[in-house]
């Protein structure tokens, strides 16, 4: 980190400090407007159409379909040319915007520690032949259609998530996965990113619980908690079913002659749940699904594999290690009616136990979060050509969103903004939609560091009746460093 960005990220942060302290809505808009200067600092090029942009997605008045009607919105002061030139050619300094969002004020727990999400979330381009860098993602159907592979943009996305009846968030990070980029080492290089910038943001400090970073089953938490060891986290992640896991290797005679082996013992399998006679916690818990019961085993291990999994990375010469952690299996009723989680805690405390499996089923408030994003906000509504662009209009919508979490306590305060049909409640039980709808009167408290726009003529365009000489060239999907398959013993024989 230079000097120059390390000065910014202290003021910034001081200023967020100040309103941790006072709490009140005062205070809020003191950090949301120094959180809208350090924005528009953050867009080096176009800043002003960019940051006008933002402006427009949170005081539209309904959802967001496309760009074009949002030169419409009062607070964007520019035509429409502008508003596509600022996305296709604006600059933004995403160094420095990972930096002033880290110094957000998280959510709080109880127990102050720190508790993240990251999950892929999809910007499906299936009929954009000329968008480079797109790939095959997995999307839910319906009917007889229950997962389908469509085109597009796979982002990996970093929240914190937050306590409570709400599913309010703070979006920290978000990376475009590539045909060329390996998932599992992709997101770890992400939350080493994410945990590093929070601990430089004084977010974390030593003596406080480790940071707790949950994931569904799509990833493999062995090898993430592998890659971030040298961290103060702890991966809690569900486990596909069909897993079996091993518990510690005895200690070895040495009169036995050999290698000692690495997986012994009474596998407790996923499928069945044999093996569950050497569990080391057992109890009974009240989910918000039920009643559930809690059974976690000590010190268990998978047995790892190089071929077509997450650990084909891992260096040839280098043996696969053996990483244990608490095996926690959660039986009830609705959706958890069987749920298993694997956490790089060796010896969870019952107490651990339930703090991991209460976070894990916070996880899904990301989901929520990604419905407003693409419903409300409109972050996959633009027909982007580009990557480049896609990732400026990303995270001008996370800002967008961290701008509504800011708001809260201003917008709760603000009179005349409740319908009469809407209950009053305090600013810790606002929607995003309540605060959507405020935020136009929080924006006038704050200010805008825009500039007006000058008077200027419009380019003029193409000629008309011409024809498009130049186009595009189609672009591949798919990726392009695909694992070796697990070849068999009559092919490796031939």
């Amino acid at each position: 980190m230079t000097q120059a960005r390390r000065a910014v990220a202290v003021s910034f942060i001081m200023a967020w400090n100040e309103a941790d302290g006072g709490g009140s809505a005062r205070a809020a808009e003191r950090a949301l407007a120094a959180f809208r200067r350090e924005l528009h600092a953050c867009f080096t090029a176009r800043a002003d159409a960019l940051f006008e942009l933002c402006d427009a997605v949170l005081c539209a008045a309904g959802p967001v379909r496309d760009l074009a009607r949002l030169s419409l919105i009062p607070e964007f002061r520019r035509g429409h040319g502008a508003l596509y030139d600022a996305v296709s050619a604006g600059r933004t300094d995403f160094a420095r915007l990972r930096l002033a969002v880290a110094g957000l004020a998280l959510p709080a727990w109880r127990d102050g520690g720190i508790r993240l999400a990251v999950d892929v979330s999809a910007w499906l381009r299936p009929e954009a032949a000329a968008s480079p860098g797109r790939m095959f993602c997995h999307v839910h159907g319906r009917g007889r259609n229950p997962g389908q592979r469509i085109p597009g943009w796979p982002y990996s996305v970093v929240s914190a998530l937050g306590p409570g009846p709400s599913s309010w968030g703070v979006l920290l990070d978000a990376v475009r996965i590539g045909p060329d980029d390996d998932e599992t080492d992709l997101t770890a290089a992400q939350l080493r990113g994410v945990v590093r910038r929070l601990i430089a943001a004084g977010r974390w400090r030593p003596g406080d619980p480790d940071v707790l970073i949950v994931m569904d089953a799509g990833y493999d938490p062995v090898r993430v908690s592998w890659l971030l060891q040298d961290l103060p986290v702890v991966v809690c992640g569900r486990l596909r079913a069909g897993r079996a896991l091993y518990p510690p290797a005895p200690p070895r005679d040495p009169s036995v002659p050999g290698r000692p082996p690495k997986h012994t013992g009474t596998p407790v399998k996923c499928t069945d749940a044999t093996g569950s006679d050497g569990a080391a916690v057992r109890a009974q818990a009240a989910a918000s699904c039920g009643p559930a019961a809690v059974t976690a085993w000590h010190r268990m291990h998978p047995k790892l594999i190089r071929c077509r999994s997450a650990w084909s990375a891992h260096p040839p010469d280098q043996e696969l290690p053996v990483v244990e952690g608490t095996l926690i299996r959660l039986a009830g009723h609705g959706k958890i009616k069987r749920m298993w989680l694997w956490a790089s805690e060796p010896a969870a405390s019952p107490a651990q136990v339930t703090r991991l499996w209460q976070a894990y089923l916070r996880r899904f408030d990301i989901e929520h979060c990604f419905r407003f994003l693409k419903q409300q906000l409109g972050w996959t509504a633009p027909l982007i050509r580009g990557p480049e662009a896609a990732d400026r209009w990303t995270w001008l919508v996370i800002a967008a969103w961290n701008q509504l979490w800011l708001a809260r306590p201003g917008a709760a305060a603000l009179p005349g903004v409740r319908l009469p049909w809407q209950p009053d409640v305090p600013a810790a039980t606002m929607t995003p939609g309540r605060v959507r709808a405020a935020f136009r009167c929080a924006r006038e408290t704050a200010g805008t560091p825009a500039s007006p726009p000058k008077p200027a003529r419009p380019g003029p365009g193409r000629p008309k009746g011409s024809k498009n000489t130049r186009k595009a060239p189609r672009q591949p999907v798919g990726k392009r460093n695909l694992k070796q398959p697990k070849q068999t013993p009559k092919a490796a024989a031939g």
